[in-house]
């Protein structure tokens, strides 16, 4: 069940929309610990197992999943806006959506965080609890189902076609600097 937060992503900053594609992935991961602690656990204690497995989800949504959000809307769908292409103009609509989700999923980490956090201060929950953070995670995990099939489907084969070189790499240094790396 571990996942190592900070390990060797798949792609570099030099194909940031590989680098974003590989985050799906470790969202997709994280989001598959949540369930499997909230299925193992329900009504009961934490083993260290899953004691360990939540804190590093909770982690990696409180700190890492953040900065994708800000890779997208700060650094992707501005470059995509800026485009007068037909392609672009086909996913514009899609864009507002998918900023839409990243909204719902704000609110949706914080009653998580707030519910897990308590889990590991306390060892167990209620079982309306237990109740509502496997409630929470289910609503996440089909979130972030269709968010994650429209960008991989449609917006970032579209930003693969249309962003030039200067514009990848300017978004690979954004997000390298957002993390607080250099680009490599």
């Amino acid at each position: 069940m571990p996942i190592v937060i900070g390990a060797k992503p798949e792609s570099t900053f030099a194909d940031p929309i590989g680098l974003l594609t590989h985050c799906h992935r470790r969202i997709e991961r994280f989001l598959s610990v949540l369930v499997q602690v909230g299925a193992q656990a329900l009504d009961g204690p934490l083993n260290g197992e899953q004691r360990a497995a939540l804190d590093t989800a909770l982690r990696y949504f409180r700190e890492a999943a953040p900065k994708h959000t800000a890779d997208e809307e700060q650094t992707l769908f501005p470059r995509l806006r800026s485009l007068d292409r037909p392609e672009v103009r086909a996913v514009l609509a899609q864009m507002d959506s998918l900023e839409s989700d990243h909204a719902r999923a704000d609110k949706n980490h914080a009653e998580i965080d707030r519910v897990g956090t308590a889990w590991l201060t306390s060892g167990s929950l209620s079982p309306a609890e237990s109740k509502r953070f496997c409630a929470l995670v289910e609503e996440l995990v089909e979130l972030y189902r269709g968010h994650i099939a429209v960008e991989e489907r449609e917006l970032f084969p579209v930003a693969a076609v249309v962003l030039e070189r200067p514009q990848r790499e300017a978004m690979g240094s954004e997000m390298a600097a957002r993390r607080g790396l250099r680009e490599a």
